[in-house]
């Protein structure tokens, strides 16, 4: 081999195996979006904007969150699916995003298949709570009071697939009792038939239910995480007061990609959201919204959705819910 044709295929492969380097260095040359699929104002936008606020002055490029509303949070999901595969469209999720495919017709998406997780963020607990009507004090006490009560008691939800829809439905199923689920079109209006004794129990979110809670206008029975929730230790969780090992439930968030975005890309914002959710002040503010802190590799946040995905498909199926 002649010296010019060594030098060039030396070069050549040089210039192959710095590629993914000069990639992933490379990026971001350009405005990020991260798409919300729901309305500004609510908790996922909030925790988009401050993750986004700070990725903006890492990078030294626009972080632009979107809000592209619709379906119960279809439409944008779909949407960032069938984006580049580029690290500039991320989508920041939350358990819609393993439920949706379950209980809407016609979404052509999977959380799985079409997603490549960033990170996982945190989970904001539910808290089980029932009008000061509900001759129940305890946990295990509703669940006995459902027993051999001849009417099914009814839960309060703010529509169907959210989180407190699936709370009271794993419950049902984990317990064996029978209840009455009572759709609202927000979490306002379930609260205040709630508060207003117009249906016995709802699961609530734990720092908007503890406000209520500590003014005596509900009364707490336990939290739906695998865990007690910093917002109220002194309560139990459902699994351990009511003896449901296999309960758990929380709203859960975290930030992804289209599947096939490059590695490169993936483990360079993996890292700097790593950075992002250790720094004081984010944590501060998310912990602020109610979020208990649990950060997860993108790997690890994949295995989470399928587990979540898998599990919510069987309790959906179990309990007769038709696709929408």
């Amino acid at each position: 081999m002649t010296l010019t044709r060594r030098t060039l295929l030396a070069a050549a492969t040089l210039a192959m195996a710095a590629a993914p380097v000069f990639a992933q260095d490379a990026y971001p040359n350009k405005a990020v979006r991260i798409i919300v699929p729901f309305t500004a104002g609510g908790i996922v936008d909030a925790i988009a904007r401050t993750i986004g606020e700070k990725l903006a002055t890492k990078y030294g490029q626009p972080v632009i969150v979107e809000n592209k509303v619709g379906a119960g949070g279809a439409i944008g999901t779909d949407f960032v699916a069938k984006s580049p595969a580029d690290g500039y469209t991320l989508l920041l999720v939350s358990p819609g995003h393993a439920v949706a495919p379950s209980l809407q017709k016609g979404v052509t998406w999977n959380p799985v298949r079409d997603f490549k997780s960033v990170a996982g963020i945190g989970v904001v607990p539910n808290v089980i709570v029932v009008h000061p009507s509900v001759a129940a004090q305890t946990m295990a006490e509703f669940v006995e009071l459902a027993k051999k009560s001849p009417t099914p008691l009814t839960y309060a939800t703010a529509g169907i697939g959210t989180s407190n829809h699936l709370s009271g439905e794993l419950l049902a199923q984990e317990a064996g009792i029978k209840l009455t689920h009572v759709p609202y079109k927000g979490q306002p209006d379930a609260l205040n038939d709630l508060l207003g004794g117009r249906v016995n129990m709802m699961p609530l979110t734990a720092a908007l239910a503890m406000q209520h809670v500590k003014a005596g206008k509900l009364r707490a029975l336990a939290v739906t995480t695998a865990k007690r929730a910093s917002a109220a230790p002194e309560l139990p969780t459902v699994a351990e007061a009511a003896k449901l090992p296999n309960y758990e439930v929380g709203t859960w968030f975290g930030l992804v990609a289209p599947a096939k975005t490059p590695d490169p890309v993936m483990r360079k914002l993996s890292a700097d959201v790593a950075d992002i959710l250790a720094m004081p002040d984010v944590k501060a503010k998310l912990e602020g919204m109610g979020m208990e802190l649990a950060p997860q590799k993108g790997p690890d946040f994949d295995a989470f959705v399928n587990r979540e995905f898998v599990k919510w498909s069987k309790v959906i199926k179990q309990a007769g819910i038709e696709p929408q």
